[in-house]
């Protein structure tokens, strides 16, 4: 069979079948599938159970991995996010996202509660070109754990010309203060001064490299500033643009199955979690896609 391209009937995603993703992919259905995901910004291949091996040999065809955020973070501003329950023979490229507690110990990061919109990793000045994200356990959609996808395209696109004129060429910083869950990372508990807080400087409107086409590219919004502007109107603008670009119709949301592989394109899509009951186990494997500075 070739490969399959079905696009869900939403801002973004398409589910990709008629291929096995754990053998060797010859050439043309890489390409196809390379394709589907420029042209849908997340593919989802559901029930397909993986070893982390075959997770990132899969990604591997696609590019260079990436190593996990805690270590890109800890590298970059000397901050440890790392868990301290993390299994010692899981790969450093492979990002443990779990509530699992072990020996008192948590395994994973980001536990049960609801992790905000955001861009993977965006607070370092080279961000991941793409998450990989699979399922290893999950509760059932009701218990809660979805995942939503947001079109940063879409969401450009429909932005008044008067505002695309104004943050054209305009920079902020992507704070490295917390996680994507909200919790402060040791040091940053408080922060009176957004404009001085850590992170990259990332331009707010992003080209892609690959298909050439503009997107928002807000990173998360806390801590959030734009160079150049007092901190009030920085607020002001910020808020403005968020409060556009997270309107349901640019979204699609995943209900998780285990065995489910879902693959976003971070240049251009944005994603968040709901909370989910705390009493359920998760147990979530990632890989990342080594990305280009945001231009």
């Amino acid at each position: 069979m070739a490969v399959q391209v079905s696009p869900f009937a939403a801002g973004c995603g398409a589910q990709i079948s008629g291929v096995d993703i754990r053998e060797p992919l010859e050439a043309a259905d890489r390409d196809a599938i390379r394709k589907a995901w420029l042209d849908n910004l997340v593919l989802r291949f559901r029930g397909v159970p993986m070893t982390d091996a075959q997770h990132m040999a899969f990604t591997r065809q696609f590019g260079e991995l990436e190593f996990n955020p805690a270590k890109l973070i800890e590298m970059k501003y000397g901050v440890s996010t790392q868990t301290d329950g993390r299994k010692a023979e899981i790969p450093p490229e492979i990002s443990v996202i779990s509530n699992i507690i072990e020996d008192g110990k948590a395994i994973g990061g980001l536990g049960d509660g609801e992790a905000f919109w955001h861009t993977d990793s965006s607070f370092v000045d080279v961000p991941p070109a793409a998450s990989l994200l699979r399922s290893l356990e999950c509760p059932p959609p009701s218990a809660g754990g979805a995942t939503s996808f947001l079109n940063c395209y879409a969401a450009y696109d429909d932005l008044p010309a008067d505002t695309k004129k104004r943050i054209d060429g305009m920079t902020m910083i992507h704070a490295a203060t917390h996680s994507s869950g909200g919790k402060a990372h040791r040091g940053f508990e408080t922060v009176e001064d957004v404009s001085k807080v850590p992170g990259a400087r990332q331009p707010m409107v992003r080209t892609h490299p690959e298909t050439g086409k503009k997107s928002l590219f807000l990173g998360r919004r806390i801590n959030a500033y734009v160079l150049g502007l007092p901190v009030v109107e920085s607020e002001e603008l910020l808020d403005e643009l968020w409060d556009h670009m997270v309107q349901a119709k640019y979204t699609w949301t995943q209900e998780w199955q285990v065995g489910d592989l879902v693959w976003w394109d971070n240049r251009c899509a944005m994603h968040r979690r709901d909370a989910f009951d705390p009493s359920m186990r998760r147990l979530m494997h990632r890989t990342q896609l080594k990305g280009t500075r945001p231009v």
